[in-house]
């Protein structure tokens, strides 16, 4: 191809164009769609090409906070896989692993129990390349497999699943209530060509009331992820711990949708590709899609709570002893991750199980 011809040639449509030529030729998209492709397209999608973690990225995950966090899930892990009589092998497996930290810092905190990594069939389920690059340099040392869905995973085996800020990221619905029924929210075009918010036609919603103007928002992708989840552990045994920013049961919930870019809030329909979106986590829904399928659901702990029981505070003064040039910096994580007006409370853990006692710090005595 000569030069001349290359130059004739248009330039290749940014993902926001392509949005706005799908929605003119085959019309609006929900905000489940939406949220795929924005994350997902093979060649723009914000986790296919760009994922911002840490502190030079677009959010920070409590693995990037301290090594606390990781490290007492970690004792979580061991302690979990020796109350379920050290089986080996079993399957370890982290869904939607980051850079690969919070693994690599329950390895080295479960590493302590004999046996417990020479028993770890280790799997992590990924679909960015980006991340499983990051993953595969952190987690060099360990011997990882990879997986784009849990499906992936080899069942045959009990299994110790840990999911970090997964669910947020699963494609979810909303609706509104209007005087005529319940409308879907979708992202459409104004006569501009912009990407707006707009309803769907009013349908209504059996078993549903709710006054004008109010939303509700419900996942298939997160009850799906759910009822794999108790499936696998109903039927091989083990457990799972979800983690993640939503409400509690009974807790309303209301409009969550945003878009973070630069640790900053942002119009999710500004920039395509370019900022995570997560909508929160819907616990209950999950829980129950884990119990139809045989599995139990433990009371769902703050993630306060859960750190404190796993001994969180041992951990920071053993640290801040260690290192006293970092005691103040130590102190400052751990209120991140602990304060009622930071992760603590915003943040819950779901532990999932298969038969049996509850694993550790899910006992019915709390201890």
């Amino acid at each position: 191809m000569t030069p001349s011809a290359s130059a004739r040639l248009p330039a290749p449509m940014d993902l926001r164009e392509r949005l706005a030529a799908q929605i003119a030729a085959t019309g609006p998209l929900s905000l489940a769609q939406y949220m795929t492709i924005c994350l997902h397209d093979p060649q723009a999608g914000y986790y296919a090409t760009r994922p911002g973690l840490g502190a030079d990225g677009d959010f920070i995950t409590a693995p990037l906070v301290s090594q606390m966090f990781g490290e007492l899930i970690g004792l979580w892990a061991a302690a979990t896989w020796q109350a379920m009589g050290s089986p080996s092998p079993f399957r370890l497996v982290e869904m939607g692993p980051g850079d690969g930290t919070l693994m690599a810092d329950l390895l080295r905190a479960g590493g302590i129990v004999p046996g417990f990594l020479e028993a770890a069939d280790l799997w992590l389920v990924e679909v960015s390349a980006p991340l499983r690059a990051l993953q595969a340099e952190r987690l060099a040392q360990a011997s990882a497999q990879w997986a784009d869905s849990l499906d992936g995973v080899p069942e045959g085996a009990p299994m110790i699943l840990v999911a970090n800020e997964l669910l947020d990221c699963l494609p979810t619905q909303q609706f509104v209530r209007t005087e005529q029924g319940w409308a879907e929210r979708m992202v459409g075009l104004n006569a501009a060509g912009e990407l707006v918010f707009g309803l769907s036609s009013a349908l209504p919603r059996e078993g549903r009331d709710g006054e004008v103007g109010e939303v509700f928002e419900t996942s298939p992708a997160q009850q799906a992820l759910g009822a794999q989840i108790g499936a696998r552990l109903a039927a091989d045994g083990g457990a799972a711990l979800l983690i993640d920013y939503g409400p509690a049961a009974g807790e309303p919930s209301g409009d969550t949708f945003q878009a973070l870019q630069g640790h900053e809030k942002v119009d999710p329909l500004a920039c395509p590709g370019q900022a995570d979106l997560t909508f929160h986590a819907d616990f209950l829904a999950v829980a129950q899609a884990a119990q139809a399928e045989g599995a139990t659901a433990a009371p769902l702990l703050t993630q306060a709570e859960f750190l404190r029981r796993m001994g969180i505070e041992a951990r920071a003064q053993a640290l801040a002893a260690a290192q006293p040039a970092r005691a103040a910096q130590i102190g400052r994580q751990f209120d991140r991750l602990t304060a009622q007006d930071q992760m603590g409370a915003l943040f819950k853990v779901l532990c999932l199980h298969g038969s049996g006692p509850a694993p550790p710090a899910f006992e019915a005595d709390g201890s």
